[in-house]
């Protein structure tokens, strides 16, 4: 079975309990997700199985979409509700001055990653570290909201709800601990949802139940996405013969298309073999897609 099944993951359940439960709905091995999820938060998460695996680079690198609920006047060692309090402060700001901080965090800047996270140092995750009282120093990285909006904001409770779009590697814990640096209150994350991985958005998603449900009615393949849907935008060609061969080959073949443009490459039967670029007058495979055995 190839393609992408988009799960509506549920709080409380990590990422990799979401590829081990699509894993045993499907039957087999080859299963992975495009970006982990707190168990926390909650939303799209789309998981690769079979040739669908082999984008799944492509599909993490796609920009992220969030609705996040934040509390003012808490800090945690997690920068989350889930966390240790490290200390809590009186919550004075006015509608404006919350307003104007939340915007500023708007276009290009560097984020440091947090230090329960899973980005790894030395070859160690850096969750392991914090889980041992270890916090080490961490390299900034680049980021890019695109938008930031407060959709919701109770000063009474000190509490916003923010919708987000962001680049690849955006913590939004991070983003919400910032947010209570600038205001000098401090500031947890409550929720968070993911509404949007690239293309794919929360209404498109089904839940674990759901799922299962199909399943039980034999229904299970209208949750599947082919892998070539992924790059509907690109335009298609089809190859035969000697070209077909040399392309499973992973050899160019001729090709007057446009220089520097992504093709999705097909054999004659309709079955997609590879994603290709167009570069002196050749497509020159940049990932393949054709079925293996064990697929």
């Amino acid at each position: 079975m190839n393609g992408i099944i988009l799960l509506d993951k549920p709080a409380g359940k990590t990422s990799h309990d979401m590829v081990n439960f699509v894993r045993h709905l499907i039957g087999i091995r080859k299963v992975g997700h495009t970006g982990t999820l707190d168990p926390i938060a909650t939303g799209v998460l789309p998981i690769c199985a079979g040739n669908a695996t082999k984008a799944a680079d492509m599909l993490t690198a796609e920009d992220k979409r969030y609705e996040a609920v934040i509390l003012l006047g808490k800090r945690t060692d997690t920068f989350d509700c889930t966390g240790t309090v490290l200390e809590e402060k009186e919550v004075c700001c006015t509608e404006d001055e919350i307003r104007e901080a939340v915007a500023s965090f708007a276009g290009e800047s560097e984020q440091l990653p947090p230090m329960y996270s899973a980005v790894k140092q030395n070859g160690q995750k850096l969750y392991e570290l914090a889980r041992k009282g270890i916090e080490v120093e961490r390299k900034a990285r680049k980021i890019f909201i695109r938008r930031i909006d407060i959709i919701q904001l109770d000063l009474k409770e000190h509490r916003l709800k923010i919708d987000v779009e962001c680049s690849k590697g955006t913590y939004i814990r991070t983003l919400c601990d910032d947010i209570g640096r600038k205001l000098g209150t401090g500031a947890c994350m409550e929720e968070l949802r993911r509404t949007q991985s690239g293309m794919f958005t929360i209404s498109a998603c089904r839940t674990p139940k759901q799922l299962e449900e199909l399943k039980a009615a034999g229904h299970l393949d209208e949750a599947i996405i082919p892998t070539d849907q992924i790059f509907a935008d690109l335009k298609k060609v089809t190859v035969s013969g000697r070209r077909r061969e040399r392309v499973m080959n992973g050899a160019p073949v001729r090709y007057n298309g446009v220089e520097g443009e992504m093709y999705r490459v097909y054999d004659e039967e309709g079955q997609f073999l590879t994603v290709s670029k167009c570069v002196d007058g050749e497509l020159k495979m940049e990932k393949a897609f054709w079925p293996r055995k064990g697929n």
